[in-house]
């Protein structure tokens, strides 16, 4: 599935016109009717507010992936920043020997009742 074929499943799950959507998104109704006649795909500028006015997620609009909810598959991996407090985590845990990850590994589920 494209990302307009994705945008056009969501228009009419939402019983939205071509014509509503055009005028929530400020996106011309020609420009809309280009993605679904020529079958190309919303430019990258047009991606965030098509977003907002859908109520879905870029990763889930580009791809059809989304970690969280019902809507398309779940993810398989992680795009985590370095300079996050997940990525510090992870980077700590690649400097632990096999031992200390499995102690790490069983109190994080004691912590969580497991």
């Amino acid at each position: 599935m494209t990302v307009s074929d994705r945008v056009f499943q969501l228009i009419e799950e939402k019983d939205m016109t071509q014509k509503e959507f055009s005028e929530l998104t400020g996106i011309p109704q020609s420009t809309v009717s280009d993605w679904r006649k020529k079958k190309t795909n919303p430019t990258a500028d047009k991606i965030m507010v098509i977003c907002k006015v859908l109520d879905v997620s870029p990763e889930w609009l580009l791809s059809g992936i989304q970690a969280y909810g019902s809507r398309g598959n779940q993810m398989d991996w992680f795009a985590i920043d370095r300079d996050s407090e997940a990525g510090e985590l992870l980077e700590t845990y690649n400097k632990l020997d096999n031992s200390q990850r499995l102690r790490l590994k069983a109190y994080m589920e004691a912590l969580q009742g497991k």
